[in-house]
């Protein structure tokens, strides 16, 4: 019925699935979150296919990940990691294209909010995700948003998404100069924002209604066809946080949307994004 567009998996086995250099297992965060796990979540709410984002904890190693979309390929896609720096990062889109990856993440790093897109690299990146609809997949702040809106100008046909609302309300505030730099970016059709990671936003309480202003702007902006419901599990299901608050946001408590709207946010969008 409905499709989770980003959520994080791993496992505890560091000798199959190898760290990245500078983590260590204290950090995983809960210790376990499989596929297995996030679908015991999942599933009881009528989510059946998730496209899963590639964890911090193993670098460019997407491993875990593709094993995970090898053993079920019609419930789960992927988002890679791969170096966004390298020297040729098209051929490894090209390549991870074929094993069921649909967008590769993308952000920052240390580099300064308005120059972060502009290597040689990054726009190697841009083009081939024009020539081969593969989405840019944007974890960026505010901040960020003015360096993208440039890029999406060079490269209009490359399919873009952000992350979470682009992480507007982390501090708690809703910045309404950062929500109309977000609505903005609607001018480029091929852009699309997750609805997401409420844990993290505003009062970051469930169930989450004071959201419901931010979300509310951006279907205006965007419409419905072009935002899509995610989890950003595990970490929507820690302490009072549940999964089940995280849809039940869209499925039953925000009165804007009509039902063919949330058929949109809870499937379609997500589903012509990154599962055609």
């Amino acid at each position: 019925m409905y499709i989770d567009a980003h959520s994080h998996i791993w496992i505890p086995d560091t000798e199959r699935y190898p760290l990245a250099p500078g983590w260590r297992r204290q950090q995983m965060a809960p210790e376990s979150f499989t596929d297995e796990e996030l679908m015991h979540h999942a599933l009881p709410v009528g989510v059946e296919r998730v496209v899963l984002i590639q964890m911090s904890f193993y670098g460019y190693d997407n491993s875990y990940m593709l094993d995970a979309i090898r053993r079920a390929p019609g419930r789960f896609v992927g988002v890679a990691v791969i170096d966004q720096d390298g020297p040729r990062p098209d051929l490894e889109m090209r390549q991870l294209k074929g094993v069921g990856v649909r967008g590769f993440r993308i952000y920052a790093k240390n580099q300064m909010p308005s120059d972060w897109l502009g290597t040689e690299s990054m726009h190697r990146m841009w083009k081939t995700g024009a020539e081969e609809q593969l989405a840019m997949c944007c974890l960026i702040d505010p901040l960020e948003l003015a360096a993208l809106d440039r890029m999406c100008r060079s490269f209009p046909e490359t399919p873009v998404v952000i992350d979470h609302l682009s992480r507007i309300g982390v501090g708690g505030k809703i910045d309404p100069a950062e929500v109309k730099a977000l609505c903005g970016l609607a001018r480029h059709e091929t852009v699309s924002v997750k609805v997401s990671a409420f844990y993290a936003l505003g009062k970051a309480a469930p169930p989450y209604t004071d959201l419901a202003p931010l979300i509310k702007s951006v279907y205006d902006a965007y419409g419905p066809k072009r935002l899509m419901w995610a989890s950003d599990c595990p970490f929507q299901i820690v302490g009072e946080h549940t999964y089940k608050a995280s849809i039940d946001l869209v499925k039953e408590r925000l009165e804007f949307l009509s039902e063919d709207d949330r058929t949109w946010l809870l499937r379609k969008t997500a589903e012509r994004v990154f599962f055609t």
